[in-house]
This record gives structure tokens, sequence and C-alpha cells, in this order.
């Protein structure tokens, strides 16, 4: 299915919209190759290239991926480093091509705790996806489900405090306040690497998520992994706490 395809067709499809991921099993990737980590982390983001494209080629249109969490800051010096390089060149990549590809890149997290180069690029890839139509890859970096929800939490009450919002708060007033404002909550969560567990990761957007979890390490995973996956979604019954 392409992305020209009527919603109609993506319904009866049932292509999920917005596909959420847990970048699991880079480094043991590398140590079952006896590679260092960091080797693993440079595979995976060339996972995240490949998976990224065929879900825009095949009409999702939102892919949030885990990629560095508010507890990841314990890892080794140099596994940091190397993951911020990472980022930093594919932020500069999407920034030359998002408009010419209309596929457009955001990071949802803290980006106060980042380097002050990354913090600039993050914002000039903001204003960039402002601008462009279609799919939308969005970065978690420095985040955490928890963390999230505080910092939603105190700016709303910021707000409260300056006379900004009135009236009783509720859960679609006090999403706006969280870093995936604006967009619909995942239909599936995919965890490789064989772990089953959140890890912190988009606790409220995954109220309703389908999950899925495969022994696949991440930079192993592939187009065809990701088809067994929706082809698992398909099947799944979503009746968010009602019946049919």
């Amino acid at each position: 299915m392409t992305r020209n395809d009527t919603a109609g067709e993506r319904e009866q499809s049932r292509v999920p919209r917005h596909i959420a991921i847990i970048l699991d099993g880079n480094g043991r990737w590398a140590k079952k190759r006896g590679l260092p980590r960091t080797a693993g982390h440079a595979a995976g983001a060339e996972t995240f290239r490949k998976i990224a494209l065929y879900c825009r080629d095949i009409g999702v249109d939102y892919l949030t991926v885990y990629a560095f969490s508010t507890e990841n800051w314990k890892r080794p010096t140099e596994e940091v480093k190397t993951i911020m390089r990472l980022l930093d060149k594919y932020l500069h990549e999407a920034i030359e091509t998002m408009e010419r590809d209309g596929m457009k890149m955001r990071i949802f997290g803290d980006v106060s705790g980042l380097s002050p180069q990354l913090q600039a690029l993050a914002h000039t890839a903001d204003e960039i996806a402002d601008h462009v139509d279609g799919f939308q890859a969005n970065i978690c970096l420095n985040y955490g489900g928890r963390d999230e929800i505080v910092h939603a939490a105190r700016r709303y009450a910021e707000d409260l405090a300056a006379g900004k919002v009135s009236g009783e708060l509720t859960e679609e007033s006090f999403s706006r306040y969280l870093y995936s404002a604006g967009i619909p909550d995942p239909d599936l969560m995919i965890r490789p690497g064989g772990e089953q567990r959140l890890s912190n990761f988009l606790l409220w957007q995954c109220a309703y998520a389908e999950f899925y979890f495969t022994d696949v390490l991440w930079p192993d995973f592939t187009t065809e992994e990701l088809d067994k996956a929706i082809a698992v979604f398909r099947s799944r019954d979503r009746r968010y706490g009602g019946v049919k």
C-alpha cells in the first residue's frame, strides 16, 4: 500500500496509523559478533533508517522510537558519545532532506539535557517539520514516560497559576502538555530483543496499544519482521474496554 491509498483502503488493510518501537538489542547484537557496543548502535541506526522509510511507504503516518532514556546516561561514556554522534548525523540529514522526502523528524524528551549543538539541531528540525506534510518520525531522546507526565503536570500547573487555562482538567486537555501533543496514540508497540516490558516508554500513550514482542535483536529487525508484527496487529480484536 502506498501513501496515496484512501482511508478506506487503509482501514481494510488495517495498517497501524502510529507504530511505536523500543530499539532494544544493539549491545547484545555487537557482543555476539565480538564487536564493541558502539558498533551495535551504528547498525541499529541503519535499521531505524530502513524501517522509517518502509513505514512511510506502506502508509503509516507516525513512527515513534525509544532511542535513549533518562536512565541511559548511566551507560559507559564512549557508548553515550556514540549515540549522540549518531543523533547529530541523522538530525543533519533530516534537516537537509525532510522537505524533499515529505518525511519529518521530531525529538520527544527533555532536550535541555542535550549539548547546545544538539539542542540547536532539534530546534531547527522542529521548525522545518512545521512546514512539511507527510510521515513523521519521532525520536525519544533523554526521555522517560514518568518524567514526561511530571513535566506535563508542571506545565499545566504553571498555565493554571498564570490564568491561561480554566475549567476541569480532562485526559484530553492534559494530553496537550505531553511531548506527543497533537498526534494520535500508538496503535502498535513493538519491542524486539526478547524483553517483555515497557521500560518507561510512552506510559500514557500506550494505554490501549497492541503489544508485540520478538526475540529478534533490533539491528536484525527487517521489513519482513515489521510485516509479521502488523499481521499480528490485524488479528487482534481492539475493543477499548467495550464489547462487540
